[in-house]
């Protein structure tokens, strides 16, 4: 079953905490379907959602 590595995909690797306060080191889905809680994925050149399919390249942001 487990091996007794962490797993880099747990929800508390997507937040730090920077002088006391919980911040989010990458952005929600925008698509109303998905709402807050769902983290879009990084990618090479891009972010995505892997709940919709919503994607978005770097040069938008």
């Amino acid at each position: 079953m487990s091996d007794g590595k962490p797993n880099p995909n747990s929800r508390h690797s997507k937040y730090s905490i920077e002088g006391g306060k919980l911040v989010r080191k990458a952005p929600f889905c925008p698509n109303p379907s998905c709402g807050d809680g769902i983290f879009l994925a990084r990618h090479a050149d891009r972010w995505s959602c892997g709940k919709c399919g919503y994607t978005t390249s770097d040069s938008e942001e």
